[in-house]
């Protein structure tokens, strides 16, 4: 079962986000800041990290950045989940690491397929 690390700090986005994700069998880690979700990557290693970009304590931007820069979750793919679809912002993310990038409201066909495109086999 691929392990997703799942990065949002709000809740309705949380709850339906990995209600979905685990009715398609993946194990789904939670995290609600920055901070907390780089310490939860680095304890429990996923296979994917889905990554708000407009969060608390620490930005998802600052927080993808801290993420490729440690030798042990550097390899992580990052995918960005952001309400800010203005042009850049895909740059932007992918600048600070994101291996690709999604807008809110999820699209949840279209997230799955980028999921799946950057799971490791």
């Amino acid at each position: 079962m691929k392990k997703l690390l799942l990065v949002e700090d709000n809740e309705m986005n949380r709850d339906m986000l990995s209600r979905r994700l685990e009715r398609r069998g993946y194990e789904v880690l939670i995290a609600v800041d920055g901070e907390q979700g780089i310490a939860a990557a680095n304890e429990h290693l996923p296979d994917l990290i889905l990554m708000d970009m407009s969060l608390p304590v620490l930005d998802g931007w600052e927080s993808t950045r801290r993420l490729k820069q440690a030798p042990a979750t550097q390899g992580i793919p990052v995918l960005a989940l952001t309400a800010h679809a203005m042009a850049g912002e895909r740059d932007k993310a992918l600048a600070a690491g994101c291996n690709d990038y999604d807008t809110k409201p999820v699209d949840f066909v279209r997230l799955l397929g980028k999921i799946e495109s950057l799971l490791p086999s």
